[in-house]
Parts: structure tokens; C-alpha cells; sequence
């Protein structure tokens, strides 16, 4: 297969992208147009949970597409409702919105904060949120970001979201005003270099919005559906929060997102709240499939010891190479490097032959790491040998 450069200038250019296409997945790995393989430690940012194209993702999807693809969510539809079920079933919360990205749950979660402020906070809209943090593309979850120069990227920019820093308490306090409704974190910050909230901050948190009856809202979009060995991110801090937005892992590679709250919460009323494909059918019965993997017996207990095995490998590299250690939870990590060469790293590891590698550097100083929940401990192994034999080709 020829690389389509007519097809390629037809595509909107938002990120530079090396010239090769992927045609084929399974699992960990991924095929090129010329027949190339490559082990994913990425997997589309977190968004493969089961990895490429799990058998039980791609035969919940033909039977469903098979019986009915869109009634239209002005109906209800089976597989919408038997997501929501395992969700509500399986959390602290009592109802499920689904959308189609985490952008959009996010932007959803802010609507439905300020909904709940003009109800019961005398109209308060603000939401504190961290420096450093991602929560989506959209002209409000850019504002909500802390993501450097992004709150300026298409201004104006949307007001309402004063910045504190993350597992910094204190500064949090110093934001909250009368015209303050909630507070909302990444449980682990990941364009910011995987970095986890402490327990203790998550607690202080709760305590905080109790005191102020403030919102306490969760961003799972990256750490949810058992990315950090538990279901749910924020069950590692034995917190209980109002409002939680999943997504990336949730589809397991279809566009599903979620916008989850507490029944006291749940303050939309009709018109409020709304999307053309909202609880798809085609995409929430891949949800079910998903979610019914991860909450198999056993398959959180592989995660974490998956993790394990990661963790303690990436820290032999970090110790032999001199680097800064690793962070993170489960299969969600980073390794610290001590120069600003990840980009380099990236490149070589992706051109290496005859098999590459596809790794994430969102800080020049740092690898992220995402394989698939189900990757294989000697996939694990073959990755962290892979890439001391990168560092070496790197660095001499």
C-alpha cells in the first residue's frame, strides 16, 4: 500500500503526524501500510482499554449494529440503559448522561454545576480548578485547563475558573467566594506529567466542599474504567464525590463518554441537557462489553500486578540511566527522565526496525505510559527491553 499524500492534503492539519498509516490492530500491537508492527504503550491515549479490536468489543458491536444502530434519544434503548445500570451499580452515583468524547462530558459537568449553583448557591458559577490540568478542547474546557496559554488560545476566554494548585490545600481555600460552586481535579494529572492528587489532598477536598457546600467533581476521563487499578480513580482515596465524568476507556476505542452524578445533584430538567447520538445504542452496547471485562473476576488483580511489573521495571531503567524515578497509578505511569530528550525517544523508538515502538512524551523531560489494561506480562517485558535498547541508541 502507497502512502496517500493527495488523501493526506485533504485532512485538516492540527498535529504533525509521522507518514505512515495504520491499517490493521490486535491487542498490543499495531500494523502500518507497509506491513510494519509496532507495540502500543499509548493506545490512543488510554482509549483502548482491551487494546486493538477485542473480539467481545467487535461482536457486541455487529450484533448491535445488526438490531438497531440510532432509535433517536428521544427514546430509550437497551444497551444505553444496561451501561448505566453497571455504572450506577458499581459507583457512588445514581445517573448516567452519555456523550460522545470527554470534552463534551466535561463541558456537561460545568453545565450541570452551574445549574445546580443558580438552584441552591444563590446563582454561584465559579469552579476552582489546577494549574497544569487537562480537561478538554472545547472553548469552556480549555478556560477550566490549566494547561499553559490555553485560557489566551482563543480568547476571550470563558471566565468562572480561578486556578489553585494541585495537593496544595491551601490554596484552594484562598479561591472560594460566594460566587464559588465547585471544585474539579484530575484524580492523576496526565498531559501534566502523570501526576497523582494525594489522598490526603482528596480528603481535605471533600472536607473543604462539605464546609462550603461546594460541588466536589471528579475528571475520569483518562483514569476511570480501571485505568488506575481500581474501577474508579477516586476510590483509592475512599472520598465520595458529586459529580464524575468518564470516558477515553469506557468505548474501549468507539466515541462514549459519561456524565455521572448523585441524585441530589441531578438537577438537569428537559431541554437542559441534550446530544444527537446521547446513549447510542451502538456505541453504549461496546460500553457494556468493556465494562463487563473489567469487572470480571480477576481482571483488576492482572491490572495491578500488571502495574507492578511496570513500575519496578521502569525504575531498574531510571536507576541504571541516572533519571528522576517514575509516578503514577496502575497502568497509568511515567518515567522521569533527566534530560529533554523524550521526543527524541519517541521517534527512534517508533522508527525502530524491523518491529517499533509507539511512546508518549507530553513533557520533554518525561515518558507516558498506556497500554491496554489486558497487555501481557511478557509484552511488559518486551517493552522495557525495547526501550533500554532505545536509550542506548539515544544517548551513546
Amino acid at each position: 500500500m502507497e502512502f496517500d499524500r493527495a488523501g493526506v492534503r485533504a485532512l485538516m492539519e492540527i498535529t504533525q503526524r509521522p507518514e505512515l498509516v495504520f491499517v490493521r490492530g490486535e491487542g498490543s500491537w499495531l500494523q502500518d501500510h507497509n506491513g510494519k508492527r509496532y507495540l502500543d504503550t499509548v493506545q490512543g491515549w488510554a482509549v483502548n482499554a482491551l487494546g486493538h479490536s477485542p473480539a467481545n468489543v467487535i461482536k457486541a458491536i455487529t450484533e448491535q449494529a445488526s438490531k438497531l444502530i440510532n432509535p433517536s434519544p428521544a427514546f430509550y434503548n437497551e444497551p444505553s440503559i444496561a451501561l448505566a445500570k453497571r455504572i450506577v451499580e458499581h459507583s457512588c452515583f445514581d445517573r448516567v448522561f452519555f456523550a460522545n468524547s470527554g470534552g463534551e462530558a466535561n463541558e456537561g459537568a460545568i453545565k450541570l454545576a452551574r445549574k445546580w449553583g443558580q438552584i441552591n448557591k444563590n446563582n454561584a458559577y465559579k469552579i476552582i480548578s489546577f494549574e497544569h490540568s487537562f480537561h478538554g478542547r472545547t472553548l469552556a474546557t480549555m478556560s477550566l485547563s490549566g494547561k499553559p496559554g490555553w485560557d489566551r488560545m482563543f480568547a476571550p476566554q470563558v471566565e468562572g475558573f480561578p486556578k489553585a494548585k494541585l495537593n496544595d490545600l491551601e490554596s484552594v481555600r484562598a479561591l472560594i467566594d460566594d460566587q464559588t460552586v465547585g471544585i474539579m481535579l484530575e484524580p492523576v494529572q496526565g498531559e501534566a506529567g502523570v501526576i497523582p492528587a494525594t489522598v490526603e489532598f482528596m480528603k481535605g477536598l471533600r472536607a473543604l466542599a462539605d464546609e462550603h457546600k461546594l460541588l466536589l467533581i471528579v475528571d475520569e476521563v483518562q483514569t476511570g474504567m480501571g485505568r488506575t487499578g481500581t474501577m474508579f480513580a477516586y476510590e483509592h482515596s475512599g472520598i465520595r464525590p458529586d459529580i464524575m465524568t468518564l470516558g477515553k476507556g469506557i468505548g474501549g476505542g468507539v466515541p462514549l463518554s459519561a456524565l455521572c452524578a448523585r441524585e441530589e445533584i441531578s438537577c438537569f430538567q428537559p431541554g437542559d441537557q441534550g446530544g444527537t447520538y446521547n446513549g447510542n445504542p451502538l456505541m453504549t452496547a461496546a460500553g457494556v462489553a468493556v465494562f463487563d471485562e473489567l469487572t470480571a473476576p480477576g481482571f483488576l488483580d492482572s491490572v495491578n500486578a500488571r502495574a507492578k511489573q511496570l513500575s519496578e521495571g521502569l525504575l531498574a531503567i531510571s536507576a541504571k540511566w541516572g533519571m528522576d524515578g517514575e509516578r503514577g497509578e496502575g497502568l497509568l505511569r511515567a518515567l522521569i527522565l533527566d534530560q529533554d530528550d523524550g521526543p527524541e525517544i519517541v521517534a527512534a523508538a517508533r522508527d525502530r526496525s524491523p518491529e517499533g515502538m509507539l511512546l508518549n512524551s507530553p513533557r520533554p523531560n518525561l515518558l507516558r505510559f498506556m497500554p491496554a489494561l489486558n497487555i501481557t506480562a511478557d509484552e511488559i517485558d518486551l517493552m522495557l527491553a525495547w526501550l533500554d535498547e532505545i536509550l542506548v541508541k539515544v544517548r551513546g
